[in-house]
């Protein structure tokens, strides 16, 4: 083999290897509605790129929580998709998003806020060691209740029985992490 052929093929595995660390790299965060997330970036900064929660971000500016959701945490954030939205009752987004509901609004949305990082594996572990469910106290002050679903999935009850999946687990952010579920938790009623 000649040398400029030997530097060809080194240089083709190398950029093999690149692409694959590049590659790597890029799959330790997941795409989240069709937006790469950059653990360098905060929970509102990353949110906004997601089509998958545009109803979650107008919820957020509509409570006034951008400032707080962009501070310096860790939060948890469980983070419903618009389909997760269009779960609840016909009208029930467009009554909370008005300005004499805000405090409502709030609620709701603090009830998927943990004051504290939480990723997939940890919650795991307290589900395992609490018999197979473990309470998540919120910032809202609702309590979730963390358990697996017969085929796996990780599953979010509120306490009123309402359930979601985790469809993507620990997206990371620089102030906390992320879990996109495909329901609303809500508070007791």
């Amino acid at each position: 083999m000649t040398f400029a052929k030997k530097m060809m093929t080194a240089t083709a595995a190398l950029a093999l290897t690149t692409g694959a660390a590049f590659a790597d790299a890029h799959a330790m965060n997941p795409m989240v509605g069709g937006a790469e997330m950059s653990a360098e970036k905060n929970i509102i900064e990353n949110a906004v790129n997601s089509a998958d929660h545009t109803t979650l971000v107008a919820a957020v500016k509509a409570a006034g929580l951008v400032e707080t959701l962009s501070g310096e945490g860790p939060f948890t954030v469980f983070a419903p998709t618009n389909a997760g939205f269009d779960r609840l009752d016909a009208g029930a987004v467009e009554n909370l998003l008005k300005p004499e509901n805000k405090d409502q609004l709030t609620e709701v949305l603090t009830c998927h806020v943990v004051g504290k990082a939480v990723m997939a594996e940890a919650l795991q572990g307290m589900i395992k060691d609490d018999g197979g469910e473990h309470p998540v106290p919120t910032l809202g002050g609702c309590t979730l209740q963390a358990s697996y679903a017969d085929d796996g999935r990780m599953m979010l009850a509120d306490e009123n029985g309402n359930a979601a999946f985790v469809t993507i687990a620990d997206v990371k952010q620089s102030n906390g992490v992320i879990h996109v579920i495909d329901g609303v938790m809500l508070p007791k009623q």
